[in-house]
């Protein structure tokens, strides 16, 4: 469990970040495979694969590549964050050998949020990033809205309109994911440049949080906690999920920034 709130300084405008993050084994699970990120300017969920060899070893991989990678305190910028992605596939790849394939190679998922100076014509941002199927969706005070894009079996059926977003959650391929980190030679992430003026609010989480609880929960306990600030609003979702069966590592990180002017 994590709760903490800093302030970056920069020339012309100060960042506030608050943030509550929580990871949670589940009812089921022997081991939790994942792993969080939850400081300025990097907010991150990792969730290593499941059935697969060093799990959390990859989780955790990705982790230490960030924090090699990125200043803490400061903005980062579009292109250290994809030097960090594409390192931390390198790293996990390091981990499976040479004669490991199928469930034997080590992986994992992998999204979240920077805070960025994209360079003078662009300036700051939020950059959102993702590979697998956890999930970043943003919150207005009001209404909660999916950014990432599953990268998953069933989400590929979604979008040929094969079968309908309700039917994918039950869906015998639903744990079926076609990107992660580690798994390819190379790797392709999912971007998005969010402008980071006034009041930005996100929330990551693996899928054994989405597992659980549908948007219209998700929105519910937001709405509810929120006011009682970031912790809150994590351990009702995590309790929540966890009182529904947690058959999977729960973890969620959410995040909140106001930008004012210095």
């Amino acid at each position: 469990m994590v709760q903490s709130a800093d302030t970056m300084t920069l020339p012309t405008v100060t960042v506030s970040f608050t943030v509550g993050a929580r990871s949670e084994v589940g009812q089921i699970r022997q081991l939790n495979e994942d792993s969080f990120m939850a400081h300025s300017p990097v907010f991150l969920v990792a969730d290593g694969m499941g059935g697969h060899a060093h799990g959390d070893e990859a989780s955790q991989t990705v982790l230490r590549v960030f924090e090699e990678h990125i200043e803490a305190g400061r903005p980062s910028t579009p292109e250290r964050i994809l030097d960090a992605i594409h390192s931390s596939n390198d790293a996990v790849r390091d981990l499976s050998g040479a004669e490991d394939f199928g469930t034997a190679v080590s992986g994992t998922t992998l999204a979240g949020v920077a805070f960025v100076d994209a360079g003078a014509d662009i300036g700051l941002h939020w950059m959102a990033f993702n590979v697998g199927d956890s999930r970043i969706y943003t919150w207005d005070g009001v209404r909660l809205a999916q950014l990432s894009v599953d990268h998953s079996a069933v989400q590929e059926l979604v979008d040929a309109g094969l079968i309908t977003p309700r039917s994918a959650e039950l869906h015998p391929d639903r744990n079926i994911i076609t990107r992660a980190i580690g798994t390819d030679e190379f790797v392709d992430a999912d971007v998005w440049l969010v402008p980071a003026s006034g009041h930005r609010a996100f929330l990551i989480c693996s899928d054994g949080l989405t597992k659980e609880l549908e948007p219209d929960d998700i929105s519910r306990l937001l709405a509810e906690q929120q006011a009682n600030g970031q912790q809150a609003v994590v351990d009702a979702l995590v309790d929540e999920a966890l009182a529904r069966g947690g058959h999977d590592n729960v973890t969620v990180v959410f995040v909140e920034s106001v930008v004012s002017p210095s």
